[in-house]
C-alpha cells in the first residue's frame, strides 16, 4: 500500500534584494520512494516545476547550512528568541539559481507527518531494491539475447 504525506506552504521567492514574491509549493512524501520529498513550485505565468531530493537533506538543512551541488538549505534567522523562523533553499541548474526562504514550522510540521510515516533511517524496509535490480538485471539480459 502506497502512502503518502503532503502539504501546502507559501514560499518567498527572494528575485533580488529589491523585488520578492510569494508562491505556493507543494510539499509531497511518499513511501514509493521513501528516500525523498518532492516540491512543486507554482511561479506566475509559468507551468508547475517539481525538484525531488533527500528528506535528510531537508532535516539536515533546517537545523544547519546543508547541501552540495543543485540544492543547498539553511537556517536564516533564529531572531531575538533564538527560535528558527526562516530557513533558504536555494536550487540551481547550470548558471542559473533560484532562492527561496520559508518559515521554519511548516517545514518541521511535514518533516514530523513523514516521520511518523516513515521513520528516519527505516526508509530501507519500504524499498524494494532487489526486485528493481532483478527488474533491471532482466531487461538487459532480454536486451543481449535479442541482439
Amino acid at each position: 500500500m502506497r502512502e503518502s504525506v503532503q502539504a501546502e506552504v507559501l514560499m518567498c521567492f527572494l528575485v533580488s534584494e529589491e523585488l520578492s514574491f510569494k508562491v505556493p509549493v507543494e510539499l509531497c512524501y511518499g513511501t514509493e520512494d521513501p528516500y525523498a520529498v518532492r516540491m512543486t513550485f507554482h511561479l506566475p505565468g509559468d507551468a508547475p516545476v517539481t525538484w525531488a531530493f533527500g528528506r535528510e537533506l531537508l532535516l539536515d538543512g533546517v537545523n544547519a547550512p546543508s547541501g552540495r551541488g543543485d540544492v543547498h538549505i539553511a537556517p536564516l534567522d533564529h531572531g531575538e528568541s533564538g527560535v528558527l523562523r526562516d530557513v533558504t533553499i536555494r536550487l540551481q541548474v547550470g548558471e542559473d539559481r533560484a532562492l527561496f526562504r520559508v518559515g521554519a514550522a511548516p517545514l518541521v510540521a511535514f518533516l514530523d507527518r513523514t516521520d511518523a510515516l516513515v521513520p528516519l533511517g527505516q526508509e530501507w524496509a519500504l524499498s524494494d531494491f532487489e526486485g528493481h535490480l532483478e527488474a533491471a538485471l532482466g531487461r538487459i539480459l532480454a536486451e543481449e539475447n535479442a541482439g
